[in-house]
């Protein structure tokens, strides 16, 4: 297997994730990596049109632009790679979960979705613990790299695969769990300060409590495996469409 493919994120294109990620995609692929210039976490699937935007030459396939993830994928699809644009499109390793409604707020989850708006299968990929010496991201690019050549041309139109690795069990990520998005709630979400002139500022953040039953993602990396989620980009209801068309709206 040859794949054209492509790999962004949202961590920036300095990030120890995508490097550990091209390094072994290399492997079963033709590799271009084009990533923000600077960390874009939780940009979401932001386009940058009231400024222009720049691409800098890092060589060896190597790109980055100072704009979001979504920029980065459109600028390689419609401009880059636009005589041979790539037939797979990764984006990750990201530093931190993406699980949940998180998805809908991640950068690296954005970067996926408009692989696959442009046509091609895509995968998310986010490691939910810190990882200091790097030994977890190049499993987990292992892993992803069995995943695609396995997988490839068995997805359908308008889907992606958004995967979270949980901390690495003894001999690597192997055992693995297909799982649906959970829920999280968040407590104490918003920090309140004041600031040196006696004005008051706000910080989002907080720690999650996740539901963790057992078809999550949440659950499933809380017991130690690989989650994979199929998403779809079609958000219509289409329970709620079929007995929307039998009401009287209006």
């Amino acid at each position: 297997m040859s794949l054209r493919i492509l790999v962004s994120n949202d961590d920036g294109v300095y990030a120890p994730g995508i490097k550990a990620l091209a390094r072994e995609l290399r492997r079963v692929g033709e590799l271009t990596m084009v990533a923000p210039n600077s960390d874009q976490s939780a940009v979401s699937h932001s386009l940058t049109i009231n400024r222009p935007l720049r691409i800098k030459n890092h060589g060896d396939g190597v790109y980055s632009v100072d704009g979001t993830p979504t920029d980065c994928v459109t600028l390689a699809f419609h401009k880059l790679l636009k005589r041979r644009p790539p037939q797979f499109v990764v984006s990750g390793l990201n530093h931190g979960a993406n699980m949940g409604e998180d998805v809908t707020y991640s950068g690296t989850v954005a970067a996926a979705i408009e692989g696959t708006i442009m046509g091609v299968p895509a995968i998310a990929a986010s490691m939910t613990t810190p990882d200091l010496e790097g030994r977890s991201y190049l499993s987990a690019a292992r892993f992803i790299r069995r995943l695609i050549a396995r997988t490839h041309g068995l997805m359908p139109p308008n889907t992606l695969l958004n995967i979270n690795f949980p901390k690495m069990p003894r001999g690597g990520y192997k055992q693995y769990q297909i799982t649906r998005l959970g829920k999280r709630v968040y407590k104490d979400i918003i920090s309140t300060n004041t600031d040196p002139r006696g004005k008051s500022y706000f910080w989002i953040g907080g720690e999650p409590t996740w539901e963790r039953t057992i078809e999550t993602d949440a659950g499933a990396v809380a017991r130690g495996f690989v989650s994979i989620t199929p998403l779809n980009i079609d958000m219509t209801d289409e329970a709620l469409l079929a007995k929307m068309r039998t009401w009287r709206v209006v």
